[in-house]
């Protein structure tokens, strides 16, 4: 039994790549209703409670944390959430499957990131995931859980909307014929990750005994510009897009008043630069490689108007 804590765009695209997998799934979350494929069983589960989270990965062979508490409340929920997922993996006797994004590894100042980097951030939020990264590293060491990891650049697809740069600010404004709202310097390439191309990589880890005991980045199209990437997302829904750049100085007054928008200021450092992520180790290692931009981009957005006609 494969089981999946958290069903938002990134749990939601492992439980769908474990299923064409034909893998016994269980979904867990705070509500206990997921829309998930037939026979795909749904547990309720407060996540933030040990005993509870153990009792919901019962009989697990593969527990995936794809949690994402919010964002201005990292440094005090994301820490005790991977240790009770630590707990159930090591009670089951589970392999530990984490999805983990890049800011352990700081500003890279333009180099391409891979797997081996040092942790070097010095942001609170880096500084966070480095710490869980640490955690996750001791542990796989240890032998007392086998540990396989998944890092993933800023995602879109399907499902992903306020929490992608692409999402409810780029395709949702331009469907209500509004311009699109980005930060940084659009201009500079950006290495982007499909969700679906992530949720496959973690039905991998889950299920290829290769990928225990490793990071893995997830594999990414070619780098373009985020300029670019919209006008294809503008190509295809028919009208171009206009682009309007937040200023740092809007970032932060909003952040005053939005605890959310706080945090935002001190990772512009990945969109004011080339940010480009090497996910050859993986497709070297598993043959898979990233979907292109002219799949993936036409996939989101017609996600994005049947969302609309609904």
């Amino acid at each position: 039994m494969h089981v999946v804590f958290g069903t938002g765009t990134i749990g939601r695209a492992a439980i769908d790549s474990l299923v064409e997998r034909d893998a016994a799934v269980r979904a867990v979350n705070r509500s206990g209703t997921a829309d998930v494929p037939p026979g795909v069983e749904v547990v309720q589960c407060d996540a933030s409670d040990e005993a509870e989270v153990v009792a919901a990965a019962a009989g697990a062979t593969g527990v995936y944390n794809c949690l994402n508490p919010p964002y201005n409340e990292w440094p005090k929920m994301f820490p005790p959430l991977q240790q009770n997922l630590i707990a159930a993996a090591e009670h089951n006797e589970a392999r530990l499957v984490s999805f983990e994004n890049l800011y352990m590894y700081g500003d890279p100042h333009g180099a391409p990131i891979t797997e081996d980097m040092p942790y070097a951030a010095d942001t609170k939020k880096g500084t966070v995931r480095a710490a869980m990264a640490n955690e996750l590293d001791v542990l796989s060491a240890s032998g007392r859980v086998p540990v396989a990891t998944a890092r993933a650049s800023d995602y879109f697809g399907p499902g992903a909307t306020i929490q992608s740069p692409f999402g409810d600010r780029v395709i949702g404004s331009a469907l209500q014929g509004r311009p699109a709202q980005v930060v940084g310097k659009p201009d500079t390439i950006h290495s982007y990750t499909y969700s679906r191309d992530a949720g496959r990589v973690l039905a991998t880890l889950g299920t290829e005994d290769r990928a225990v005991g490793e990071v893995w980045i997830v594999p990414n199209a070619p780098a373009q510009t985020t300029n670019a990437i919209i006008g294809m997302i503008g190509d295809e829904i028919g009208n171009p897009i206009k682009v309007r750049v937040a200023p740092d100085f809007l970032l932060k007054v909003m952040g005053l008043f939005n605890p959310m928008l706080r945090e935002l200021p001190e990772m512009l450092y990945e969109f004011k630069q080339p940010w480009v992520v090497d996910g050859s180790k993986f497709t070297d290692t598993f043959g898979m490689e990233a979907t292109p931009l002219e799949d993936s981009i036409p996939e989101t957005v017609a996600w994005w108007q049947s969302r609309a006609d609904n």
